[in-house]
């Protein structure tokens, strides 16, 4: 191991290839602060590049670029509300009032260095237990997948305990868009309303911009008074200071751990990981109540376990040839355009993609910090613009974003009634963040579970049932989703029952 270690740096720290690993950063923090640029499309911007290295540079340079872009996509969650990647959008529940009380600053200081410590720990994690993790991961079936994403989703009841029916209703509403499109297994087309539009779905990007940037931008312009800069005029750069990083040290290892562990399972990815990691910190805080009024952990959970997950998703891939998400199947498809035949032997015969692949994500980890800082420098300083300015600039990227999801009007149209749409929401006080989060895991959830069904044995509707709920980690995983969703209910009337006994 010391040995791959070893090789694996000194192949990085080779002149050129250290300057194809900064210029990928500094790509892939641009890439993933641009509205509706996802991780996976920043991957693939950045292919192109790729077409005249050898495969040990092309892998180390795409996964420099897929790290940066995760990271890249909270900055523009905590200055704008707009997430530049789906993982990011837990990220503006925090990082964004922070902005608005003018500690963007100190905001964007914990975002690096927490992404930097989450994408650090799963690349140690990567090459010290890679074979292990994956035969564990391997063992996860569709139902296990299922109670991991319903897991996702029990963090509605905790968005806004003050309103939690009004935060349910916004969450099945987004349950209901996530089954707008084509059956995910019959092929049948359900909720259309005969028009070809809509037969891909819900596109889920579009709308992420609608209701955080549009709807952002409404809200502010009807506030005449407050046509200002959103962060006030005297902002600048704060890194954490060493007590506020030790405070933080247990939220950061726990969400660098699960991230890791939910990036190798395939198809979960960093947006699951980013949902679950804010989720769980959430019940474990002594101060619940924080989280969404712009506190630290609400910051450093989301953004260790989303850049956590981008080293797990990459351990099933070197290891058995199976992505663990959609950047690391585009990575995949451009080694093997290369010649490289992916699975179990690529580690025994080939073992420099292994330490080409640990070692670029530790020094990716390490340069994103002072990447990220001389881009966020710019973009703090944009904070400084007159909102009637800096609305109309953000309608125009959220624009592009949109645009450049499949290079189509449609989804601009899209993004536009989302927004409006968002507007009317958040006027009627219910809860957008959990209509976006019913979603993106309510595609996951229904697929999984159909699947499940599916794959069971037994002759009737309850034998199938029985039959899964036999597996022990689908089980153990929906007793947690079943406590933490009555949590909210239950707490407030134990409480109430055990203040009346004290008196």
């Amino acid at each position: 191991m010391f040995s791959l270690l070893t090789s694996g740096l000194a192949l990085v720290f080779a002149p050129k290839m250290f300057l194809l690993i900064i210029f990928a950063v500094f790509l892939g923090t641009l890439f993933g602060a641009l509205p509706g640029v996802s991780a996976t499309m920043a991957v693939t911007l950045g292919i192109p590049f790729t077409y005249k290295m050898d495969p040990v540079s092309a892998i180390a340079f795409l996964v420099a670029i897929y790290c940066a872009s995760i990271t890249g996509g909270g900055m523009t969650a905590i200055l704008f509300k707009i997430p530049g990647v789906p993982s990011s959008a837990p990220t503006t529940y925090d990082g964004y009032p922070m902005a608005q009380r003018g500690e963007a600053g100190k905001a964007l200081g914990v975002q690096l260095i927490c992404s930097a410590i989450g994408g650090m720990l799963a690349a140690l994690a990567m090459l010290l237990l890679s074979p292990q993790l994956t035969r564990a991961a391997l063992s996860f079936g569709p139902s296990e997948l299922f109670a991991i994403s319903l897991m996702g989703l029990s963090i509605l009841t905790s968005l806004d305990t003050d309103n939690i029916c009004r935060t349910i209703i916004s969450g099945l509403l987004g349950l209901i868009l996530a089954c707008i499109g084509l059956d995910p297994l019959l092929g049948v087309p359900r909720l259309t309303f005969g028009t070809r539009f809509l037969t891909s779905g819900i596109e889920m990007i579009p709308v992420m911009i609608g209701f955080f940037a549009v709807t952002e931008v409404l809200k502010q312009t009807e506030k005449r008074s407050k046509l200002d800069a959103v962060g006030g005029t005297k902002i600048k750069t704060v890194m954490p200071s060493l007590k506020e990083m030790f405070a933080l040290k247990w939220t950061v290892l726990r969400c660098s751990v699960l991230g890791t562990v939910i990036g190798i399972l395939p198809g979960a990815g960093a947006t699951i990981a980013a949902f679950l990691c804010y989720s769980m910190e959430q019940k474990l805080s002594k101060h619940p109540e924080k989280f969404g009024t712009g506190c630290l952990e609400g910051i450093a959970a989301p953004e260790a376990g989303n850049n956590a997950a981008t080293g797990g998703s990459m351990v099933p891939l070197l290891s058995l040839g199976i992505p663990g998400g959609n950047a690391a199947a585009i990575m995949m498809s451009a080694l093997v355009l290369k010649g490289v035949t992916m699975g179990p032997l690529l580690l025994v015969n080939q073992p420099q993609y292994l330490s080409a692949t640990f070692a670029s994500m530790l020094v990716s980890n390490i340069v994103m910090v002072f990447a990220a800082i001389i881009i966020a420098k710019v973009f703090v300083q944009v904070l400084k613009i007159p909102y009637s300015i800096l609305g109309p600039t953000i309608i125009m990227m959220a624009t592009i974003g949109a645009f450049a999801t499949k290079n189509t009007a449609i989804d601009v149209i899209l993004m536009a009634v989302a927004g409006l749409f968002g507007f009317v929401f958040v006027t009627c006080k219910l809860n957008s963040s959990a209509l976006i989060l019913g979603l993106v895991l309510g595609t996951i959830c229904e697929a999984n579970l159909r699947r499940a069904y599916i794959m069971a044995s037994g002759d009737t509707l309850l034998q199938v049932t029985g039959n899964i709920l036999t597996r022990p980690v689908t089980t153990i995983v929906l007793l947690v989703c079943a406590v933490v969703l009555v949590s909210p209910v239950v707490k407030p009337l134990l409480l109430k029952r055990k203040q009346e006994a004290g008196k």
